[in-house]
């Protein structure tokens, strides 16, 4: 032990001195080996991690189309230092569809070229082994089951003992672990009141995420209420409270990771924007759930609300007001200590936009979504098979030349969605004397007409099918260069006359300016 102590004392500096080096390595940023996931992409080589980064190595089983053959292939590069980044070191946890791992390190330059993560490949082949043969000595047998049953029966019995004398001690722990809960779950408290209160004394970001687990965790499902391409809406209960519960496929993993993250963003919270309560991965060995926890409002999606509804003209603007706020609070980017950068939606449609009981709208859905981040002028796309609705694609997206390294495109192209929202909105809508009469004079009669609101279409429905293809749009919005149709009835209403005016500069304008030779169909 002398010995020890000594070697120790004439070697401590020498120690700290690496441990000091390795910290201050790991705070300015580290150069990582990079593979088939350089950014920019670049070609093999290196990437710079930022600050408190960490470097990776990643391996999937793909299929070799020559050797007919699963085979690994293996990635290298960098991951960001936010929470994301921890969560994606932690993806080996987690079963997979595809069988795949992931290693992260920050110990040097480099790190990761050491890395060699393994995938496990579950059998199903069962056990030729299991089950007792049929020669078997009964003696032996019996010997076995009674050795058996002695060792449970005292097993049992000392964890008896155990956990008599250690009950004072489990409820101990127990109120350590759900202290920083309790400013939330304690007593009788709402959602309401636990968003509140991590808004006033929290980071901005939302519930901590030991409160979301234990939301996640308490979660009474109810029936389903609707299904898309990329997951399933449920209804559930929390404490006697409606929730809406998406749960995501397993192979849109990517675009849950990116939701939760966006949904999380300091100051994200806004009246106008979908309600984020909780997120967690719920599983077992066989099965994995990716849960995603927001407000439930009743009316739907604006849809379906436009559908079964003709709101008059005071309605119909606050809905298109309401949904403005939203989209202008994703775009702005707020500056100072907890500052929020600005967001591009990248899928606004009807289908994205909930209607609240008060008739007042909120965005939703931000799989697609892009952060810009001004300080170091970066457009945060995060990796996702994922792409928009056709229908609502702007020109400069269909025909792929929209520029993706200036962030004003993307909040230009979600403008021209949010000008085909408009568009449905102010087709539904019913005028205050609830419908508009003018006089047509022919040449030997005059005529009586009276208009109401139109049925409820989605934008370019005389145009193209009902799921149109890509080559679809393209055709029509950037060869034929067709716009909606503004009905001249329309006019009639003092608050549809101000959308149309909105929706002639979100679309008409906008689209003069990329087509100058656009023909008289708008």
């Amino acid at each position: 032990m002398a010995d020890i102590l000594k070697i120790y004392t004439r070697y401590r500096s020498c120690l700290w001195i690496l441990l000091l080096t390795l910290s201050v390595k790991y705070a300015n940023g580290l150069t990582c080996y990079c593979q088939g996931h350089c950014p920019y992409d670049n070609f093999n080589g290196t990437c710079e991690a930022r600050p408190f980064s960490q470097c990776f190595a990643a391996v999937e089983e793909v299929y070799n189309p020559d050797t007919g053959l699963p085979e690994p292939e293996y990635t290298y590069g960098c991951l960001p230092p936010e929470e994301k980044g921890l969560m994606q070191c932690k993806g080996h946890l987690v079963p997979h569809l595809v069988p795949k791992s992931i290693q992260c390190c920050h110990e040097s330059d480099h790190c990761n070229r050491l890395l060699s993560p393994m995938y496990e490949i579950r059998s199903t082949t069962p056990d030729p082994n299991s089950g007792f043969g049929s020669d078997q000595n009964v003696h032996y047998l019996a010997l076995l089951v009674s050795g058996t049953a002695s060792v449970i029966i005292l097993f049992v019995m000392v964890v008896c003992v155990y956990v008599h004398y250690k009950r004072k001690e489990d409820k101990r722990q127990v109120s350590i672990i759900k202290a920083p809960c309790a400013p939330y779950l304690g007593g009788n408290s709402t959602i309401k009141d636990m968003v509140d209160h991590s808004q006033s004394s929290g980071s901005g970001s939302g519930l901590p995420l030991l409160v979301q687990r234990t939301i996640a965790k308490q979660l009474v499902m109810g029936h389903s209420i609707g299904k898309g391409r990329y997951g399933e809406v449920w209804m559930a209960k929390w404490r006697e409270e409606k929730v809406a519960v998406k749960v995501f496929f397993t192979t849109e993993e990517a675009s849950w990771f990116r939701e939760t993250d966006i949904y999380q963003t300091v100051l994200m919270r806004h009246s106008h924007i979908l309600g984020f309560i909780a997120a967690d991965i719920k599983g077992t060995g066989s099965w994995t759930q990716m849960l995603l926890i927001t407000d439930y409002h009743e009316l739907g999606s604006l849809h379906d609300f436009l559908q079964q509804y003709a709101p008059d003209g005071v309605a119909a603007g606050r809905l298109a007001f309401t949904a403005a706020s939203g989209l202008a609070h994703l775009h702005t980017e707020i500056f100072g200590t907890r500052g929020k950068p600005a967001i591009a939606h990248r899928d606004i449609k009807s289908k994205n936009i909930l209607v609240k009981r008060d008739w007042t709208c909120a965005i939703a859905d931000f799989g697609l979504a892009v952060r810009y981040i001004s300080e170091s002028q970066e457009i945060d796309i995060a990796p996702n098979t994922r792409v928009g609705t056709r229908r609502y694609m702007a020109p400069e997206v269909l025909d792929e030349s929209l520029n993706k390294f200036a962030f004003e495109a993307f909040k230009a192209a979600d403008i021209y969605s949010f000008g085909l929202v408009l568009w449905e909105i102010a087709r539904r809508c019913n005028t205050a004397s609830s419908t508009i009469s003018e006089i047509i004079t022919d040449e030997s009669q005059e005529k009586l007409v009276t208009y109401g609101p139109d049925d409820y279409q989605q934008p370019y429905y005389d145009c193209v099918p009902s799921d149109p293809s890509f080559d679809d749009m393209y055709n029509v919005v950037c060869v034929k260069k067709v716009r909606p149709d503004i009905q001249p009835h329309w006019l009639a209403e003092e608050v549809i006359q101000r959308q149309i005016k909105h929706f002639h500069y979100f679309i008409v304008y906008k689209i003069h300016f990329v087509f100058p030779s656009s023909p008289s169909k708008h």
